[in-house]
């Protein structure tokens, strides 16, 4: 289970994420305490920046900065902050090239080495958590000087995945 308090535009949500899905992409989401179904649709778009969830059987269309400072709905543009209290730490916003597993889950792919240049939004590697690839990608260009992650490897939020100069 993933314990957050999310900060949405100011206002803080406590969010509990079961570590299961459904047969259908749902999960078993709670909002301060309140149950919500959610569902994250199969059928994404492969390189589109922007993102679809179903929240109580409502579409909404999402784009969330990769340093997560901010997200966009179609109901605005807002301030994101988002802690895991189980581990006490911030979400990943490292400015110093190391980047950090944003969400618990299982490396299927690496797709830089150490020494090669890469640019920011170059996808680095394949994390899958409860069923979905998510691409994890460049905070910023340089040349990648450590790869601790390896395919096959399970991590845990706030890993270092990848650092680059």
């Amino acid at each position: 289970m993933s314990d957050l308090d999310v900060s949405v535009g100011g206002k803080l949500f406590e969010i509990e994420v079961e570590n299961l899905s459904y047969p259908d992409h749902g999960l078993a989401v709670f909002v301060n305490g309140k149950r919500v179904k959610v569902h994250i649709p199969e059928n994404r778009i492969k390189g589109d920046e922007s993102d679809w969830i179903i929240v109580e059987n409502r579409p909404y269309e999402i784009l969330i900065d990769p340093d997560y400072h901010w997200i966009k709905t179609d109901c605005g543009f807002y301030s994101l902050e988002i802690h895991d209290r189980q581990s006490n730490a911030l979400l990943p916003r490292s400015s110093d090239g190391r980047l950090k597993a944003p969400i618990p889950g299982l490396v299927t792919q690496v797709l830089v080495e150490v020494g090669d240049l890469v640019e920011a939004g170059q996808p680095l590697l394949v994390l899958e958590a409860m069923k979905m690839e998510n691409e994890i990608r460049a905070p910023r260009a340089g040349k990648v000087r450590v790869v601790s992650a390896t395919s096959g490897l399970g991590v845990k939020l706030n890993d270092v995945l990848v650092e680059i100069d």
